[in-house]
């Protein structure tokens, strides 16, 4: 111990004395982007936190050339000189490029384009933000962002999907690099492992976009875009622990192989193995899981700044959760019951730009999901295949920048449940065309449209209309106007379908929804000539959906009916986000969602289940300089919502209450190329049981061996029984863990 305070002492002593560079990035953006802080020709290098600081020490004495560079804003050199035992404090101001399409966002247009510039709103999020609140998954990071909700569809096993403006996951596209990876039975299990230290951003579009992406993009889209092989820092290292210990590591690093291509392997390995029980009900709170997940992307260098990058990855996950006593040796049976998943999963992406003078891009993926779970007694085996082949063709005549493509995705399904007779393969060929129109600097107007062939379901057709005014530098407007589809596997998207505590039962043969969606986005930017900015950015919605499927969970407690609305759905609401920099280092990112969803049938309209009204986010920042600590402070709070109950004795709350969880974190960045982070999750001290007799019902019976029935299949009242219950553990909104503390400490070399 006395070693390791002497070597922190020779640390702090050598700062002291050395020469240090340090000081402020200030710029506007709606999202925390990455800045990069370098001194040219050397290998002094840093990249600035979360509001700007920055810091660079044990300099020599001379004159260098320091550099300020960040996606979308225009760089900035400045020569300085460094004197002995000289600590130089410098700010600088960064300005947006407004002359150079920088690669900022794709999602929406699917081209690179200057977020700003763009006439699809994209939201954009770096690593930066997501460091704000370590999650050990892509999953729960994006718990912080407005209008995004992960929830949980799971009491026992804890899986889960990903809510866009109160819209159910299934109507969520998530993407990887722009491949559409992450879909069907990935949804539910695969949006986990995927290593936090090597994603460059997360794009969200909020709306329709399968005229560009075709089925699943009815709510909105993510996409995950990964790092750069050829900008990736040399070796980083990510690891935190919890007092609930669970275990996160995530490694990434970088190698040359030749002089033409650059590869990034990252790796990351969670585990989990406490089984805890604070609300006594002999059930698991979380989920037991060890995950291993191994991803590996190649950058090659081709003439004329060509593009060729390919990506692999693999992921494994042994998860369960359930009665507390249970062991694998119970594993599908009667006696203990207990939810036991066993994923692989197999990736592969790529995108090469054909060798031609006209811009043509081959994208390609595939996929391989394989599951095997029981849900007590209830099977579930299944294996999924998804191929996806996609050619574009970039083109700009005049003052139109056109984009043509055609695309085929196969995908191949099979499971072993009562209503898989038989495998099924489905091919679905489209063809897509878009052109953006520009009149002048200040109007733009986007048109698009798209031809799928389902080959079970025949033509979908789906265009698109944007139109995008510029004011002035501060002020943007935006008109979005389009349609979805999405073509239904209940088995891939709907964990409870496959609890096994309820039956099955489809009315009827499910047609594919469609939905129509009107969007008004408006920016405003507002510096105030004192280094202070603030932006705002706010985006009224409404969607109306046909054939939306409906999940009935009243009609019979022994089972879940799904069925072809007979009416209409309605998602609308406005979304509100500011970002407000004070010069003293102080940052704030507050967000705010104000929902009406509503199934319409017969004139009678009524609020979907687990949909809220009102949700709301913020992240607040502040550096405390001369200790080199970093203070975020984040939450979200989110209104009631409808919960399925079993029947009218059942004594659980029929809404959820208002709930707000609220985690806070210090970083400690004094030591060269290390982060120490810890803080606490869950300030509030939330979980689902309170104000709640139990989340699961008949914990004690979860095979329902003691439940009767009437002669109509009504469960009947017994002394046993007084609610007259099933087990069920449908009865779920969000994560059960405690205010619990955590710790970690990264290390990047650059």
């Amino acid at each position: 111990m006395k070693y390791l305070f002497l070597a922190i002492l020779i640390i702090s002593t050598k700062s002291i004395y050395a020469q240090n560079i340090s000081g402020r990035v200030m710029s506007y953006s709606p999202v925390v982007q990455e800045i990069n802080v370098r001194l040219l020709n050397t290998n002094f290098r840093t990249q600035a936190d979360s509001i700007g600081h920055y810091h660079l020490e044990n300099i020599p004495a001379g004159i260098y050339k320091i550099a300020v560079t960040s996606t979308g804003f225009k760089s900035l050199t400045q020569k300085i000189t460094i004197s002995e035992d000289q600590n130089l404090n410098l700010d600088f101001e960064l300005k947006e490029d407004q002359n150079e399409l920088n690669e900022v966002v794709v999602s929406g247009t699917l081209k690179p384009v200057k977020r700003l510039e763009s006439a699809v709103p994209v939201e954009v999020y770096s690593p930066t933000f997501f460091k704000k609140n370590p999650t050990p998954s892509i999953y729960d990071a994006l718990q912080n962002i407005n209008g995004v909700r992960p929830q949980l569809n799971c009491g026992v096993c804890n899986t889960g999907d990903i809510h866009i403006n109160g819209l159910e996951g299934p109507y969520t596209l998530v993407m990887i690099d722009g491949m559409p990876i992450v879909s069907s039975l990935s949804t539910v299990y695969g949006l986990s492992g995927i290593p936090n230290s090597l994603v460059e951003r997360i794009e969200i579009v909020k709306g329709p976009a399968s005229s560009l992406y075709g089925s699943e993009a009815v709510g909105g889209l993510i996409n995950i875009i990964t790092k750069n092989p050829t900008n990736a820092p040399v070796f980083s290292a990510d690891y935190f622990t919890t007092t609930y210990l669970e275990n996160n590591l995530d490694l990434g690093m970088k190698f040359n192989v030749g002089k033409k291509a650059t590869s990034l392997l990252g790796i990351n390995y969670f585990n989990y193995d406490q089984v805890v029980d604070k609300d006594n009900d002999n059930f698991t709170d979380v989920t037991l899981s060890d995950r291993v997940s191994v991803f590996n992307k190649w950058s090659f260098q081709r003439n004329h700044n060509r593009l060729f990058t390919i990506a692999a990855r693999g992921m494994y996950e042994d998860r369960w959760g359930g009665d507390i006593r249970w062991e694998k040796k119970y594993r599908g049976g009667d006696e203990i019951y207990g939810e036991s998943i066993y994923t692989k999963r197999a990736e592969l992406i790529g995108s090469y730009q054909l060798p031609f003078e006209e811009k043509l891009m081959l994208s390609f993926s595939g996929n391989v999901h394989y599951q095997d779970s029981r849900y007590g007694t209830t099977s579930y085996i299944a294996n999924q295949k998804i191929g996806f082949l996609q050619l574009t063709w970039d083109k700009k005549i005049g003052r139109n920048d056109l984009l043509a493509g055609i695309a085929s995705r196969y995908t191949y399904y099979d499971d072993n449940t009562p209503a898989t007779n038989e495998a099924e393969s489905t091919w679905l060929p489209g063809i897509f065309v878009q052109d953006e129109i520009t009149f002048s600097p200040k109007s733009q107007v986007l048109l698009g449209a798209r031809y799928d062939y389902n080959s079970i379901h025949g033509s979908i057709f789906t265009p698109r209309f944007a139109y995008r005014f510029k004011a002035n530098e501060n002020t943007i407007f935006r008109l979005n106007a389009g349609t979805g589809f999405r073509v239904v596997n209940l088995f891939t998207e709907d964990h409870a379908a496959l609890t096994g505590s309820r039956d099955v039962v489809i009315q009827n043969d499910l047609k594919p929804e469609k939905s129509v969606n009107v969007n008004l986005n408006y920016i405003q930017k507002i510096n105030f000539g004192n280094g202070t900015f603030m932006g705002i950015e706010t985006t009224a919605f409404y969607t109306r959906f046909s054939n939306k499927i409906v999940t009935d969970y009243e009609t019979d407690p022994n089972k879940i009916i799904y069925d072809n609305i007979d009416g209409y759905a309605i998602s609308q609401g406005i979304s509100t986000n500011v970002d407000l920099n004070f010069t003293n280092g102080l940052k704030f990112i507050l967000g705010a969602t104000v929902l009406d969803n509503k199934n319409v049938e017969e004139g009678v309209s009524e609020r979907p289940f687990l949909t809220e009204r009102f949700t709301g986010t913020w992240s607040v920042s502040y550096k405390v300089e001369p200790w080199n600590l970093l203070l975020d402070y984040t939450g979200n709070v989110y209104s009631p919502m409808k919960l399925p109950l079993l029947n009218e004795y059942d004594p659980r709350n029929p809404n959820s209450p208002w709930y707000s969880i609220q985690n806070i974190q210090f970083t400690f960045t004094g030591w060269k190329n290390f982060e120490l982070y810890g803080g606490v999750k869950n300030l509030l001290n939330f979980t689902p049981k309170q104000n709640n007799p139990f989340l699961i019902s008949r914990t004690n019976d979860p095979f329902d061996k003691n439940v009767q029935y009437d002669a109509n299949g009504k469960v009947l009242v017994t002394p046993d029984n007084p609610y007259g219950l099933t087990f069920d553990t449908t009865y779920v909104y969000g994560q059960n863990q405690t205010i619990r503390g955590f710790i970690g400490l990264r290390y990047t070399l650059r």
